[in-house]
């Protein structure tokens, strides 16, 4: 079987990503707050893109998630791009 190569067809932000995840995984804010013992506010700042997730924050969220921390970082990443 021959696969095609997914199409990124928007550019999403790791505030994006993280809701992404976050709902698919039927997790509430409040419920990753509980998770990670990080206020619901930091959560919601990160998802509307007012404050930066870095990189500490990337691994907590993810670990919550079971997730890389990559993922939440660089959701747009494409090795395509490097190699």
């Amino acid at each position: 079987m021959n696969f095609e190569k997914a199409k990124v067809h928007e550019i999403v932000t790791p505030g994006e990503a993280l809701r992404m995840i976050r709902e698919l995984q039927g997790l509430s804010q409040n419920d990753l707050s509980q998770l990670t013992h990080m206020n619901q506010s930091n959560i919601s700042a990160i998802e509307n893109g007012s404050r930066q997730m870095g990189r500490e924050r990337a691994i907590i969220l993810a670990r919550a998630l079971h997730v890389h921390p990559a993922v939440l970082l660089f959701p747009d990443f494409d090795m395509a791009d490097v190699a």
